[in-house]
């Protein structure tokens, strides 16, 4: 059995109280997973010292007493952060010591040093970030791309991020020829802006691209589609919208059940349907969002993730380990380079 070596950058996000329980839980779940956990070791030690796992030979731990802080920009990340727990994870992918890295600490500072270790898939001009969102069917779920990572992507970085949100949801999702749409401010041919125009046209004479057209942002979830793409300055400003959206869905469902007595009665009788709503607008659930594009697995967890949630993240890297996404993108990209 091959072992899945992944990099944990233990100090990110909810440090160490979420990442090294989490790790435990993965380790429970999968025999062929160890774990370089990067970060203060008398804070990780600490951790495994209340844990009853039968797992922690399969903990290595690194030890450094520097972090990527929240409020850090990527240029200081970058340039003086070289012994962080973020930076050592990253090396550890870009040395082959292990297979992956996951960690919740700063988008920018993430995507920055790993664009500067791990460079891009030759070919490959920019990566993005994707993740997966629900869908009306509750299962299914809909990979979006980019959210975040270039705030200005013109039509040719759009087309690579078309191929590689459909070599994801292909090979993770097990989706056949999956359903690529580019989001827009309507479906019809003539609307949008000149980049989504141009974008769509190169699209449309690609034949490895299962392209479907223009998608509006309030039609994501109905499932009609398995990709959307965007510009990364779009995306995040969707995702973030979306976020906020389920806040305060979650918010007024609470307040109306606490007006009285009798609100209160019926949030008890109907206590499954609001867990239900719950686990369908967790971001726990759908947990990890991919670095697609680089020259080596990174996975990015939610900062305010709980521990399942960054199980569920460590998860998403052992999937893109055992299916070498990488690999498999460089391989599209020559096939879309060889139309």
């Amino acid at each position: 059995m091959a072992v899945s070596l992944i990099a944990i950058d233990s100090m990110g996000g909810g440090g160490v109280a979420v990442t090294v329980p989490a790790c435990l839980q993965v380790l429970a779940d999968k025999p062929d997973v160890e774990f370089l956990l990067f970060g203060d070791q008398a804070q990780i030690e600490a951790v495994l010292a209340k844990s009853n796992s039968l797992h922690l030979d399969r903990i290595h731990i690194e030890h450094t007493c520097e972090m990527v802080q929240d409020n850090d920009t990527a240029a200081v990340a970058l340039k003086n952060k070289k012994q962080s727990s973020m930076r050592l994870a990253i090396n550890a992918v870009k040395t082959g010591r292990a297979h992956a890295c996951v960690s919740g600490g700063n988008t920018g500072a993430l995507m920055a040093i790993s664009r500067f270790v791990l460079k891009t898939i030759p070919g490959i001009d920019r990566p993005a970030i994707m993740t997966i969102l629900p869908t009306f069917d509750g299962e299914k779920g809909v990979r979006m791309l980019d959210l975040g990572a270039n705030v200005d992507s013109p039509p040719h970085a759009l087309m690579q991020f078309a191929m590689m949100g459909s070599v994801l949801a292909s090979a993770v999702d097990n989706i056949d020829n999956p359903k690529v749409a580019l989001l827009n401010i309507g479906e019809e041919s003539h609307k949008g802006n000149a980049s989504i125009q141009e974008a769509s046209d190169m699209l449309k004479n690609t034949g490895s691209i299962n392209y479907v057209g223009f998608i509006e942002p309030n039609r994501i979830f109905s499932g009609q589609v398995d990709v959307v793409v965007c510009d990364g300055f779009i995306g995040n400003i969707a995702l973030k919208s979306i976020e906020g959206s389920a806040h305060i869905v979650k918010h007024y469902i609470r307040q109306a059940y606490s007006v009285s007595w009798f609100n209160k009665l019926l949030a008890l009788i109907s206590k499954s349907v609001i867990n239900r709503l719950n686990n369908a607008l967790s971001i726990s659930r759908r947990n990890g969002a991919s670095f697609a594009g680089l020259n080596g697995i990174v996975i990015k967890s939610h900062g305010d993730a709980s521990i399942k949630g960054f199980a569920n993240a460590i998860k998403n890297a052992y999937d893109e380990v055992q299916l070498a996404i990488p690999g498999r993108i460089a391989q599209a990209y020559d096939a879309l380079m060889g139309q």
